[in-house]
């Protein structure tokens, strides 16, 4: 029994090296026939159809009609191709050629070229993102639930819970970190583009781009009459709100009202004062 066992799982495992070896040959050749396949294998045509089959039931490869080729009498020669799927199997570059094109872009325009290239960017995710949240209209924390659910979509597990100050939206997976870590303008014009979603100000606690476990952002509550605005300082001044002392500290007071100067008159000032017997 145990060698069975063993000779299924070899069996695996050589299919698996068998598939890896077809998408590559596909990928460096382009489109194929089972026959070429099997002869650049050293296989049967039948063997190679059987990974070819396992192969399109993942959808890594699909099986097209190439026009204007025949095969025997007049059968048309169908060909085997990598699908996007099989392609992402591969090594890509793609944040290699990101941060090479935007240094390009910030050494001829500045931060602000940057920004324009993240808006553009992020103006279709954010089309279909506010397709959902407008479906929603209650408060920002009900909004960022589903913004959440949007970005799911979009790949970035993300996830909303209610909190005491408000809400708490968490992306856990970052599409563009590496990128981010050297030009953190997408995480600024990101971060814009889910308080417009939500339709409050927001703020980032945390990026995956700058070492943290998860990209945090915080959606505050609604505030009550009077209430300060949540976050301290700076979104007491940007608010534009002054508050003034009940009562000035003993130091002011001295300063408003100073003490009158000494008089020089020798009159007596009340009937206290007496002349010596």
């Amino acid at each position: 029994m145990e060698s069975g066992a063993g000779q299924v799982g070899t069996v695996r495992a050589d299919d698996v090296r068998t598939r890896d070896r077809v998408t590559a040959l596909l990928l460096e050749h382009g489109p194929q026939t089972a026959s070429e396949l099997a002869g650049r294998l050293g296989v049967s045509p039948a063997a190679v159809r059987r990974h070819l089959d396992a192969l399109e039931a993942q959808g890594r490869v699909e099986e097209r009609t190439a026009a204007g080729a025949q095969r025997g009498r007049g059968r048309p020669a169908r060909h085997f191709h990598l699908t996007d799927a099989g392609r992402s199997g591969f090594a890509h570059a793609y944040d290699d050629l990101a941060l090479t094109a935007l240094r390009h872009v910030a050494a001829s325009g500045g931060p602000d070229a940057v920004r324009a290239v993240a808006r553009a960017q992020l103006a279709g995710l954010e089309q279909r993102a506010s397709d959902a949240v407008a479906r929603t209209s209650g408060a920002p924390v009900e909004r960022a639930q589903a913004l959440a659910e949007a970005l799911t979509a979009e790949g970035y597990a993300a996830s909303a819970s209610a909190i005491a100050s408000g809400g708490q939206l968490c992306q856990h997976h970052c599409p563009v970190a590496h990128v981010a870590a050297e030009f953190p303008q997408l995480c600024e014009v990101e971060t814009a583009v889910i308080g417009r979603l939500v339709g409050t100000h927001v703020q980032r606690l945390a990026t995956i781009a700058h070492g943290d476990g998860v990209c945090t952002t915080h959606i505050p509550g609604p505030r009550g009459p009077g209430t300060a605005p949540a976050g301290g300082g700076r979104d007491h001044i940007r608010a534009g709100n002054r508050s003034t002392p009940a009562r000035p500290v003993p130091g002011e007071r001295a300063a408003r009202f100073p003490r009158p100067a000494p008089s020089t008159s020798t009159t007596p000032t009340n009937d206290r004062e007496r002349t010596p017997a």
